[in-house]
């Protein structure tokens, strides 16, 4: 008599590796899907901090003083003082010259500029805290300082 060797699978048996194999899949795609909706985020964070530090570079080369006695100019251009800067809020990114940036304008920018006496070797009166900050909706913030002395 001859024996025949059964050769393979049953079907609960394959319908076992389909399950787990669907299940493996399904986490792989799961965590593919995260990386993907997060790969935008540090182009995001970066021109976020790029725009940051140009607001800064901008404000912190002007005057620690008025030079013309003429304190809170309206328009950007006229700016000449850190002063100048405080309460600003640009709705889209904007250069010196108060020029909208259109491949920006999903970004606002708010500049704050207070009287710090935070520099222990500078007098409260001759120190000015500069912060901006720049955001993009939803989940993106970056706050830049720096500090402007009359000295």
């Amino acid at each position: 008599m001859r024996t025949h060797r059964q050769s393979g699978v049953t079907l609960i048996e394959l319908i076992i590796s389909i399950v787990v194999i669907a299940i493996a899949i399904g986490g792989v795609l799961g965590v593919l899907s995260q990386s993907v909706g997060r790969s935008a985020d540090a182009m995001v964070m970066t021109q976020a901090v790029a725009v940051a530090e140009a607001y800064l570079e901008e404000i912190t080369l002007k005057s620690f003083a008025d030079p013309d006695g003429v304190d809170g100019e309206a328009n950007r251009v006229d700016f000449d003082d850190v002063d100048d800067y405080d309460g600003l809020v640009d709705v889209g990114a904007r250069d010196e010259f108060g020029v909208a940036i259109a491949a920006l304008s999903r970004y606002t920018v708010r500049v704050q500029v207070v009287s710090s006496a935070a520099l222990t070797s500078v007098p409260g009166a001759d120190a000015k805290r500069v912060d901006v900050r720049v955001t993009y909706a939803p989940n993106v913030t970056v706050t830049l300082s720096a500090y402007k002395t009359r000295l």
